[in-house]
């Protein structure tokens, strides 16, 4: 029969993680907005303009 091993980890701290996450979010905003920001660009260049 197969056992499975049991590793003792330590849990992280909440703060750890709560900076994981916020990382991702600014991350995930920022490359957002880089890609909203091409596509402006596309559009304006194509002329499309809003006056």
């Amino acid at each position: 029969m197969a056992t499975i091993e049991r590793r003792d980890v330590k849990p992280q701290r909440w703060h750890r993680r709560l900076g994981w996450l916020l990382l991702i979010w600014l991350g995930s905003v920022a490359s957002l907005a880089v890609v909203a920001s091409v596509l402006k660009l596309l559009m304006y260049a194509a002329g499309m303009r809003t006056h």
